[in-house]
């Protein structure tokens, strides 16, 4: 065992004075099929090489304590006091939403170290709820949609963030040198081979526009808004491009249009890789980055320029925003021959349009999350 895996287990040493398991959880690079997942839609992500880390062992004080090296803050809980805490809005938020979900039996104390740049659009937040509910002992085979489904409940139910499956699904399912079909309905999954004549790489903006929480929420009750005047669907999955003349409220029509046009562009998306198409999957990539900008309303004046600019640079063949909008990342389909010249353009036109510099990943399809010791 190597890397973080076995730095953490060292600081966990330091620490604890002990020696722990190690759980990994991955995250994610969604290929495309944004906001679709709550709409129980199609979605083609990519577990990533950059993972959470979480290191555990029992611990006889009969309390949970945590601490995080990224941050450099820790907290402890009493056990018998999981049940009536509250969220607070801290990081530790995701820690006790999992930890209520799980009978503890003991005190457990939890080393947690990520490489997912938090705020990234990279699904941070998935990998650390995955990680934290193996690390707590979550009893299970892997890879289980139980597990899954306790993630994002621990966010939906405990954090209050109505967000859809995707993050957490592919965080535990993910393909090692595949893309993950998901189909958010019957929450079944088919892997998808990628062209390797391509790169993926994704930029990321370094900014996080605040207002992007309350904007999700607005984006969820939107749909379920067009699904209302609709009638006869239980989610915009069921609806066809001619019931949308039924949506009279003009917000509502555009963030349903979206979610169907989004969820064609997936299969198309899928059929293009499967022919190896580079052209057309790089113009169903930029078509969605233009109906996440126009329809649903998610995108920023730094993901516009990191994708209008991609677009100039040769060798790219499209690019859009990924994960929820208002900043993050973007993600960018590439001749393998043309990132170096990539990264140097686009890092140097957004730092004399922003002053802020990039950063740069090229992503390999890994695994989903494991038990490491």
């Amino acid at each position: 065992m190597a890397g973080p895996a076995q730095f953490l287990i060292e600081a966990f040493e330091n620490r604890f004075h002990r020696t722990p398991d190690i759980a990994r959880a991955p995250g994610r690079v969604n290929l495309i099929g944004e906001h679709t997942d709550y709409n129980l839609g199609l979605v083609l992500p990519v577990a990533i090489d950059m993972a959470c880390y979480a290191a555990s062992a029992p611990n006889r004080q009969g309390v949970l304590r945590v601490y995080s090296e990224n941050l450099n803050q820790g907290r402890e809980w009493p056990l018998e006091q999981l049940p009536d805490i509250r969220p607070t809005g801290e990081w530790t938020d995701y820690v006790l939403g999992i930890a209520r979900q799980i009978p503890l039996g003991r005190g457990r104390d939890l080393l947690i170290n990520s490489t997912v740049p938090m705020g990234s659009g990279l699904s941070s937040s998935a990998s650390f709820e995955v990680a934290i509910a193996l690390a707590l002992c979550w009893q299970g085979d892997l890879p289980s949609l139980d597990l899954a489904k306790l993630a994002q409940r621990a966010e939906n139910e405990f954090i209050g963030l109505p967000s859809g499956i995707m993050d957490q699904y592919v965080s535990v399912f993910g393909r090692r040198g595949s893309a993950l079909l998901i189909d958010c309905r019957s929450l079944t999954n088919e892997p998808v081979a990628l062209p390797q004549a391509a790169a993926i790489v994704a930029v990321n903006s370094m900014v996080k526009h605040e207002h992007g929480k309350g904007a999700y929420r607005q984006r969820v009750a939107e749909c379920a808004q067009a699904v209302n005047e609709i009638g006869g669907i239980a989610s915009l999955r069921d609806a066809t491009f001619d019931q949308l003349k039924r949506v009279q409220d003009p917000t509502a029509l555009k963030r349903a249009r979206h979610v169907l046009t989004e969820n064609q562009r997936v299969v198309d998306f899928i059929a293009a890789s499967r022919a190896a198409d580079l052209e057309k999957m790089g113009q169903l990539l930029t078509a969605s980055h233009r109906s996440l900008q126009q329809d649903y309303e998610v995108s920023c004046e730094e993901l516009d320029f990191l994708v209008e600019t991609a677009l100039t640079i040769p060798g790219v063949y499209g690019a859009r925003l990924t994960g929820g909008g208002f900043g993050g990342c973007t993600v960018n389909l590439i001749a393998p021959e043309s990132t170096e010249q990539f990264e140097t353009m686009l890092g140097e036109a957004y730092q004399s349009k922003f002053g802020i510099t990039p950063l740069f990943y090229e992503i390999h399809p890994s695994e989903g999350a494991t038990r490491l010791s």
